[in-house]
């Protein structure tokens, strides 16, 4: 039978419609049910300020609610389907390239070395090219950066340890001047670093002076090497064979021997009259800084009697027994050899009472003086025009100016006045060490 318009056939069951299928029915009810309004909505059109209660837009907002999230479930559903499908898709295709491998392998070795290599490059590169994860940084902030000489200070901390270096030096100093030298030979090898502590804050002390002692006399001996002949009036003295051996005694780190050795090859270069000139220099302090220097205790070096022509003392009287470096100076230096000192001014207990022009006639370091000629030098010349420092230039007298010397003092009487006086001196030296009344300690104020 087929369907007449005006015939209501739709709702009846019992009455089979030939040729419309299930499928289509339902695609009808479908949209009918897209297509249906509601009453309420009818009403909300009609009457659109009505309120409805809150329970109402509750009841409402629950279905809509939960189509949200069976589509949220449905997307998740789906995605995880792709990403299940994905993994299915690459193990398939690692279990042919296993294959294709596995059969290159036994058709083409050679080949296959090729292509390891080429892997092993791309996954180097691919490790050149990751990130770096948030923890290993975090670790690496963790642990401290030791400090080198190439680590980058802020000015605080440069400042800092510019005043941790200034008080170590200080103490380091003022243990040197306090101590015997048997002691300070011992302090030093027992902590070697000491005495690079200590010269590194020398370096920067004297970088404020407005000369160094120790390139004053460099210069000296460069002037006088020049312009008088050696053993002459004015000249450098040596031996008879004209060799000049000097003794640095307390060296630091040898800039003298350093200095000197240069200049001279220098002039053996240059210049036809100094190619057969001999120098020597022997350079003595507690650590072997290095090549020029021989360590030892200055009050007891490892040189012959009479063996040198100048000993330099630059800023090295520092132990409580220097005076025992006087008499080894004594010792070692032949007739008519010099002694040169330099020993910063505060050290004296004597202060000029007129600031003078010439400085010679100060009374600066006059009691030193006079030791020193108690222990037998003769008194050269006194340098005051330095306000860091005093030089002193002294001689050993030769056998018969001494002869001489004696007679005019038991003419005059004075003869058994300079002994009592030198008998004085050593009884006053065991008493209290020289180190601690004839020249003051150089001991810097603590800031």
């Amino acid at each position: 039978m087929f369907q007449v318009k005006g015939w209501n056939l739709k709702n009846d069951k019992n009455i089979a419609l030939g040729g419309v299928s299930e499928k289509k029915k339902n695609k009808k009810n479908k949209s009918k049910k897209k297509t249906e309004i509601t009453n309420d909505q009818i009403d909300d059109v009609i009457n659109p300020s009505k309120e409805k209660s809150k329970d109402q837009k509750k009841d409402k907002s629950k279905p809509n609610d939960l189509k949200d999230k069976k589509l949220k479930t449905n997307d998740l559903s789906k995605d995880s389907s792709k990403t299940e499908i994905k993994e299915v898709k690459k193990s398939k295709n690692q279990k042919k390239r296993k294959h294709n491998d596995e059969e290159e392998q036994q058709n083409n070795p050679d080949q296959i070395d090729s292509k390891t290599t080429k892997r092993s490059k791309s996954v180097a590169k691919a490790v050149s090219t990751t990130t770096i994860p948030k923890a290993t940084i975090e670790t690496s902030k963790s642990q401290p950066i030791p400090i080198t000489s190439q680590t980058k200070l802020t000015p605080l901390q440069q400042k800092m340890m510019s005043k941790l270096s200034g008080s170590r030096f200080r103490w380091i100093n003022e243990q040197l001047y306090t101590i015997t030298s048997e002691e300070a030979l011992k302090l030093i090898k027992e902590q070697p670093s000491l005495f690079d502590e200590y010269h590194s804050g020398f370096r920067s002390q004297v970088s404020n002076w407005p000369e160094n002692p120790v390139d004053v006399f460099v210069n000296q001996f460069k002037n006088r090497l020049l312009t008088r002949n050696i053993n002459a009036p004015g000249g450098l003295p040596g031996n008879k064979d004209r060799k000049i051996i000097v003794a640095d005694m307390g060296c630091g780190e040898a800039q003298f021997s350093q200095d000197i050795t240069k200049f001279i090859r220098q002039q053996q270069q240059q210049k036809q009259k100094f190619k057969n000139l001999k120098v020597e220099i022997n350079s003595f302090d507690l650590k072997k800084q290095n090549e020029y220097i021989t360590v030892a205790d200055i009050k007891n070096v490892p040189l012959e009697d009479e063996s040198c022509s100048i000993v330099i003392f630059c800023l090295a009287l520092m132990g409580t027994n220097f005076l025992d470096f006087i008499k080894e100076a004594y010792r070692i230096l032949q007739p008519r050899g010099e002694l040169w000192i330099a020993e910063i001014k505060s050290r004296f207990s004597e202060k000029p009472e007129e600031e003078q022009e010439n400085v010679e006639n100060s009374k600066v370091g006059q009691e030193f003086v006079d030791a020193l000629k108690l222990n037998g030098f003769f008194h050269k010349s006194t340098d005051n025009s330095n306000k860091m420092f005093t030089r002193f230039e002294f001689f050993k007298p030769s056998q018969d100016v001494l002869a001489e010397r004696k007679a005019k003092l038991e003419r005059k009487k004075k003869f058994i006045e300079e002994e009592t006086e030198k008998e004085k001196l050593e009884s006053k030296r065991e008493t209290h060490p020289e180190g601690e009344w004839l020249l003051k300690p150089c001991i810097y104020k603590r800031r």
